[in-house]
């Protein structure tokens, strides 16, 4: 079984999908950037797919500077064009970045997930932390804003994206925010426990295969 993955390039709407599409919605920390595609987590998630006989095809519709509401506006016409069985949404850190509210972060994320159930996916939310020099008041309301998605929508959530990673220098680009290429497969092992169950459950609802 080979690799398959998709980067996301606004083209008119492919094919129905077969195998069944995973879609990726994420910023820069999700677009391997500035760093060999290879290297990214969502690649190494294709490979690890692949191996271990999960037959999806991955779509990274992930990119650089997006925020909450880039991820929202553009998300209805991603669900159109590769119909995902599984939606990943990695979003907000940009939100944060630009010290944007916490509250309309949250209302962003929860209508994005809203749009994927409603189009049949099941989704997986990931969350990201801001720096420390926000201020513990920002981070918890930034942190819970995740949380509240989650809760209210019924989807499981990977609290922290880059837990183990930016709190080790050498897995990091210069300015601290975003990883190095050997931060991949800790980046993947955080989300795979979480995303695992929701690839079993497609296998048992027809739309994938394991």
């Amino acid at each position: 079984m080979g690799i398959v993955l998709i980067l996301a390039t606004g083209s008119a709407r492919a094919a129905p999908p077969d195998p069944p599409v995973l879609l990726v919605v994420g910023d820069s920390l999700s677009a391997a950037y500035k760093i060999p595609v290879q290297s990214g987590w969502v690649h190494l998630l294709a490979k690890r797919l692949a191996r271990r006989g999960y037959d999806y095809e991955v779509v990274n519709a992930s990119i650089p500077g997006d925020t909450t509401a880039g991820g929202l506006a553009r998300l209805p016409d991603e669900l159109k064009r590769y119909d995902p069985a599984v939606v990943v949404i990695e979003l907000g850190g940009n939100d944060g970045l630009q010290g944007l509210g916490p509250a309309q972060m949250r209302e962003n994320l929860k209508q994005m997930v809203a749009l994927a159930q409603g189009s049949g996916a099941r989704v997986l939310l990931i969350g990201v932390r801001v720096p420390p020099n926000y201020g513990p008041v920002y981070a918890r309301r930034f942190a819970a804003a995740y949380q509240t998605v989650a809760e209210a929508r019924g989807v499981p959530l990977v609290p922290a994206l880059m837990a183990g990673v930016v709190t080790h220098p050498e897995l990091m680009q210069e300015r601290g925010i975003h990883p190095d290429a050997e931060a991949g497969p800790k980046i993947l092992d955080n989300v795979w426990p979480v995303l695992r169950p929701l690839l079993e459950r497609s296998t048992h609802d027809g739309r994938g295969e394991s």
